[in-house]
């Protein structure tokens, strides 16, 4: 295997034979970069879904009001539906097993100022719970809690940029910010993976905006997460049922799609595994279809090689040459071929990538990449079929008589 001559001999019949070894490689290559390409679009598509959802709890259920658009139970079309603090407890007790985390959520806008710093921010006001739904990761301090709605507690929760926006030479928890006029203490500050519109909100009790901004006991939205040994069709199922509950509740018309939406995300999450599961079989199809071609062509140019090189096989019996040392001589050169093609084909793929990858995200195809284990074991799956496609004509040809073999046309 590592015999000098042998090696020399290998580089000087790749040298000889320049087209052959370059059709060779060229057969491999395509085929391991098409490979790459294709697993790489397909991993950039599941990278996109992935980050599509990874801000908010993948089991979560989020009920909006609205207006009626028909007339039910002699009420008129045009009512504007108001959930209150009562729907939220019912939701909470009427489906306590089904239900892992719930919040209701009160919109504001608020100036908010510390010292001469000041700026525009959105408040969530919220249950304790929320954190679960929204993934919000506390890095400093803590988040709401039941003491904080329970007592009124004027205190927040700010987003990493809002405290670097208002506290430029300071940390903010701790410290007091004003919003809209009323000193509320910072108690937590927390980032998102949602990006930087997530990281410029500010969270407080939702008891405390209630009584501050208003004096009533009206929320905007119900958010909750389903209990997670459902499975999907069980929480679309629940999804429903809740939904006709809610419009029972409000004296809704079933067919009313306005007046009470539910999103679940149960129903997305469904939608996404049956397309990734399928765009993943169809990659597998064409990226095995592209392997098969590829073992289809180093097998049809190395049956072409031991055919070209039967006199030079009849020659070399004659001088001595061993069986073996014959087929040795034929399949280390077509695995050298395919190894380094195998490479280039690899760092082609990967460069098609990196350099498309700009390009590719205004197509929601984000970061395509391939694992290099997978592409590494399509390559040796190449060189061993490539190797075990040789060999019995290989075999076949060192089996030959020299006088035959120099005989063959």
């Amino acid at each position: 295997m590592f015999d000098l001559d042998l090696w020399r001999e290998i580089f000087q019949s790749i040298n000889k034979n320049r087209t052959r070894s370059l059709l060779s490689g060229f057969t491999v290559a395509f085929a391991i970069l098409l490979f790459a390409v294709l697993f790489g679009l397909a991993n950039g598509l599941q990278n996109t879904f992935s980050e599509a959802f990874n801000d908010d709890a993948n089991n979560s259920i989020m009920i909006y009001s609205g207006m009626t658009t028909k007339a039910n139970k002699g009420l008129q079309a045009g009512r504007r539906i108001q959930f209150k603090n009562e729907d939220y407890t019912y939701v909470k007790e009427e489906f306590k097993d089904k239900v892992q985390f719930i919040t209701s959520r009160v919109y504001r806008n608020v100036t908010a100022t510390f010292r001469n710093e000041k700026n525009s921010y959105s408040v969530r006001a919220v249950h304790p719970d929320h954190q679960y739904l929204e993934m919000t990761i506390i890095d400093q301090g803590r988040y709401i809690n039941e003491m904080d709605v329970k007592e009124h507690t004027k205190v927040v929760v700010i987003g990493r940029l809002v405290e670097e926006d208002l506290f430029l030479k300071t940390t903010a928890l701790g410290k007091y910010i004003n919003l809209d006029g009323i000193p509320y203490k910072v108690v937590g500050i927390f980032s998102d993976d949602g990006g930087d519109n997530e990281e410029r909100l500010i969270y407080m009790p939702i008891s405390t905006a209630q009584r501050l901004y208003g004096n009533t006991d009206y929320v905007d939205q119900i958010n909750l997460t389903y209990n997670p040994e459902m499975d999907y069709d069980q929480a679309i199922a629940f999804g429903r049922t809740l939904t006709n509950k809610m419009k029972n509740r409000f004296d809704v018309a079933e067919t009313d799609q306005r007046a009470i939406r539910i999103q679940n995300m149960a129903e997305g999450t469904k939608a996404v595994g049956q397309m990734t599961t399928a765009l993943g079989f169809i990659i597998f199809v064409i990226g095995f279809g592209t392997l098969i071609a590829g073992v289809v062509g180093i097998s049809n140019i190395m049956i072409f090689i031991v055919k070209e090189r039967t006199k030079e096989i009849g020659i070399r019996k004659a001088l001595g040459a061993t069986p073996r040392s014959i087929v040795s001589i034929i399949l280390i050169e077509s695995i050298l071929i395919t190894a380094i093609a195998g490479y280039v084909g690899l760092l082609l793929g990967v460069g098609i990538l990196e350099l498309a990858a700009p390009t590719l995200e205004t197509y929601f195809i984000k970061d395509p990449s391939v694992q290099p284990s997978l592409i590494i074991a399509a390559t040796i799956t190449l060189i061993l079929a490539g190797a075990i496609a040789g060999y019995l004509p290989a075999k076949k040809a060192s089996q030959i008589k020299p006088i035959v073999a120099l005989r063959d046309d």
